[in-house]
């Protein structure tokens, strides 16, 4: 559970700075606010695939940890 939590944090940290990053690019440049914001939303949907194969490699190894543990 401890690898699983962690990997799930940084998918959050990921889309916490992508939100914030997004949200600064679109506040600085009103006229592109539309375009900034599906840039920024194609990163944040990145962010999240990209985190799905480390997501289940650490729940697999949590798995097997938690089994040999019993």
């Amino acid at each position: 559970m401890k690898k699983t939590t962690i990997e799930i944090l940084h998918i959050l940290a990921g889309l916490v700075v992508a939100i914030a990053i997004t949200w600064a690019a679109a506040w600085s440049y009103p006229l592109g606010q539309d375009v900034i914001w599906s840039c920024g939303a194609a990163a944040m949907v990145a962010t999240v695939l990209m985190g799905v194969g480390p997501l289940r490699r650490a729940r697999r190894l949590d798995q097997t940890t938690r089994r040999s543990e019993a």
